[in-house]
């Protein structure tokens, strides 16, 4: 089918007879249903999605029908598929009512589908696909009117109950949780840790199952998002704000703009060079709150079967420590305002998002070494060890460790490595590792040998 028998969304009219739609899905909503007035005792299911088919123009849709057509319809395709709609209803948009719940968009009317007048379906035509793929790249809003994170955070209880556009990228996914309201309807909940160059983490909560689907698939660290029409609430349990995507909500994964491309950059730099780990450290357990003791097999075990972040305590010894490496590999600089990483002769931050790109650069030095753990059950490897935790546990911090001879560092990696440890690690899923997991170094010393036993001991028994 041509791509010219369509008619575009910006000519769509009312009276159109037998108009053929083509568009990208960009958002959608989950299936409901009603207490259909007419006919007592039987319900009446539905759905939303809005279509996108041009830079500037998109259109809301809604389906009606029976439990099978709906159901069948909305599991027949997913936000990012391209669709062919024929004979829609074309009506004029009532912003009193449904239109109300669904997202803005720049057309006077929205599309009504029902199973009897309409047809929608995947679109087969590749020239017509070709030229609607990268239109999911766009936001549906400008690309330079949204809040950055740190906006959120100072404007605090002021934006409570407002709807606002955020850029930001995912820091972490949560577990998917499932509950039963006191009515007896199911429900689910899942929740994204987001992050930019002003805020480490901030919390975006997803109730709808589209949503959660889309989202389940993002890759952490390595996915930015342009969030329209987010609801910003504060959270009194957190005693902070929040963000919930909800069915005005249209997410844009990975936007094709340039605000986006520099935050993409950032959050692969900062990744890369372990400064959200840092971040992260606000977050943490308190050491003395850690008392599950695991083999390395057994943290490995429980990362697989849940992806949630846990802490525990391994006796393991520090297989690989590289402490005589020049000290460039051992110690890093970074600047103080955004965490990136800069070399020794730098007088400025690269980073093109830093906060601080037009005040006087400060920076800071600390250890950044990445050690592997092992046990007589397997090897965590890479594990980050940081500063503050890096001084403690060397007994030196890196002005002192800078003046060290060869030797002298030598001796000092020889007191750890093949040395029984006890280490209290967090363990966190990581997709750049082969095991998907990965191992922060929270604390660590050279264990006594008679509390090794004991736990051991224990272990053993456990199997």
């Amino acid at each position: 089918m041509a791509s010219h028998t369509y008619i575009s969304i910006s000519e769509l009219h009312p009276n159109f007879s037998h108009p053929k739609v083509a568009g990208i899905i960009i958002g959608k909503c989950d299936v409901k249903s009603f207490p259909d007035r007419k006919n007592i005792g039987v319900d009446r299911f539905t759905f939303g999605f809005t279509i996108k088919d041009s830079p500037d123009f998109f259109i809301n849709v809604t389906a009606w029908g029976n439990d099978e057509y709906i159901n069948g319809l909305s599991n027949s395709f997913s936000i990012g598929d391209c669709v062919t709609i024929e004979n829609p209803l074309v009506s004029s948009k009532d912003p009193e009512k449904g239109d109300r719940f669904c997202p803005a968009t720049p057309s006077l009317y929205r599309l009504l589908v029902t199973e009897a007048h309409s047809q929608v379906c995947l679109c087969a035509d590749m020239d017509t696909i070709d030229r609607l793929l990268p239109l999911i790249y766009l936001p549906v809003k400008d690309s330079r009117d949204f809040y950055s994170l740190g906006d959120i955070v100072a404007n605090g209880q002021r934006l409570n109950g407002t709807v606002i556009n955020i850029l930001a990228a995912v820091k972490s996914i949560g577990e998917l949780k499932q509950f039963t309201t006191s009515d007896g309807r199911k429900g689910q909940r899942m929740e994204l840790k987001l992050f930019d160059d002003s805020v480490s983490s901030f919390p975006l909560v997803c109730w709808d199952r589209e949503a959660i689907q889309l989202v389940q698939t993002l890759i952490p660290k390595e996915t930015v998002l342009f969030i329209a029409d987010a609801k910003i609430s504060f959270d009194s349990f957190r005693n902070g704000m929040t963000a919930t995507v909800n069915s005005k909500t249209v997410i844009t994964v990975n936007p094709d703009t340039r605000e986006a491309s520099l935050l993409f950059s950032y959050a692969k730099e900062m990744s890369e060079s372990g400064a959200l780990d840092e971040d992260e450290k606000d977050e943490d357990m308190s050491v003395d709150s850690i008392t599950d003791v695991y083999t390395v097999s057994q943290l490995k075990q429980k990362a697989q079967e849940n992806p949630e972040v846990f802490f525990g305590i391994t006796y393991s010894f520090i297989s690989k420590l590289d402490l005589d490496s020049s000290v460039a590999k051992v110690i890093r600089i970074r600047c103080s305002r955004c965490k990136f990483q800069v070399t020794e002769d730098t007088l400025s931050c690269t980073n093109q998002l830093c906060p601080g790109r037009d005040q006087t650069f400060s920076a800071t030095t600390g250890f950044d070494l990445l050690v592997d753990l092992t046990d007589h059950t397997g090897t965590l490897h890479a594990c980050p060890l940081r500063s503050p935790v890096a001084e403690k546990t060397l007994g030196c911090n890196t002005e002192e460790f800078a003046s060290l001879t060869d030797d002298e560092r030598t001796a000092m990696k020889w007191k750890f490595l093949l040395e029984r440890c006890k280490i209290y690690v967090k363990i966190l899923p990581s997709t750049k590792m082969k095991t998907g997991i990965r191992g922060v170094v929270l604390a660590c010393s050279l264990a006594d040998p008679g509390e090794v036993k004991q736990h051991m001991s224990t272990l053993l028994q456990r199997l």
